[in-house]
């Protein structure tokens, strides 16, 4: 027996962060220049912090398997981290157990092809990051199914063509995007495939002549005109 208490003490002396892992409720830990300790105590914390939110860390960092509930006890996110940092597949729930979301992390970063679902299964949007930044065509759909935009991010900003539609799978609206902005030619219409407006933009700001059109295809004339700059000008 005093052979056995010796050991655990040369344990907890010679190795004192293996002597604070185990179980915890997330509550009883505190952070402490970026690091997770365990209230009253000066080694960073190994082990899990258990309860809705359940981490594992290691060294004071999150690190290894994470999941969340909701507080009906569906599970709502499930992922790994490394080093204190998301890495790894990644998934999340809505409470009813439906998939929200579905895709990767990498050093902290959303990485590759991610998914979004409606809460009816139908899924809502789908495209890839590249370190943390939209960077590929994306489409959305609507809760029906009917598609409801389209286009291409490049390093996160909307560059390129774009349509937008509406619930019925008309055209509402399409133009070209340059760093996030509208940028050159663009037409909208109404629902009911009726011509809108269509003009050219120049970094977001309407510029040139443009034409505007009421639902039963009259002029709208307080639209109607030439711009510079966004602002009306004749």
């Amino acid at each position: 027996m005093r052979h056995i208490l010796k050991s655990v003490f040369l344990v907890v002396l010679l190795f004192p962060a293996l002597a604070l892992g185990g179980e915890v409720k997330l509550e009883d830990l505190m952070v402490r220049e970026g690091l997770f300790y365990k209230k009253f105590l000066d080694v960073p914390f190994i082990g899990r912090a258990t309860g809705m939110e359940q981490w594992t860390f290691r060294n004071g960092k999150k690190d290894g398997p994470y999941v969340s509930y909701h507080k009906n006890g569906q599970l709502y996110e499930k992922g790994t981290y490394k080093d204190g940092k998301l890495d790894g597949p990644w998934v999340e729930y809505y409470k009813d157990g439906h998939l929200l979301f579905k895709g990767t992390y990498k050093d902290g970063k959303r990485d590759g092809p991610w998914v979004g679902f409606h809460k009816n299964g139908q899924l809502s949007s789908e495209g890839t990051y590249n370190n943390g930044k939209k960077d590929s065509p994306w489409v959305r759909y609507n809760d029906n199914g009917q598609l409801s935009q389209k286009g291409t991010y490049k390093d996160g900003m909307k560059d390129g063509l774009w349509f937008s539609y509406y619930d019925n799978g008309q055209v509402w609206r399409k133009g070209t995007f340059k760093n996030d902005k509208r940028d050159g030619p663009w037409v909208d219409y109404h629902d009911n495939g009726q011509l809108w407006s269509k003009g050219t933009y120049e970094v977001g700001k309407e510029d040139g002549p443009w034409f505007s059109y009421k639902k039963d295809g009259t002029v709208w004339e307080e639209w109607t005109g030439t711009y510079r700059n966004g602002v009306k000008v004749e």
